[in-house]
């Protein structure tokens, strides 16, 4: 996946899940990881770091 699409796969999963997404492509990414399929694992781990970079730094 290009880092548009990315992006976009991200957005779209932010809206559709909220505080959600990233523990859902975090397992995502695991399960493929599991299965032994680390392209789309990796994939899966793009979209959890974007989704990470839209949240923003954490305040404490």
């Amino acid at each position: 996946m290009q880092a548009m699409e990315i992006q976009e796969h991200a957005r779209k999963l932010r809206e559709a899940r909220g505080e959600l997404a990233v523990a859902h492509a975090a397992q995502k990414a695991r399960d493929f990881e599991h299965e032994g399929d680390t392209m789309q694992a990796e994939t899966w781990r793009r979209i959890e770091a974007a989704l990470r970079q839209m949240q923003g730094p954490r305040v404490s």
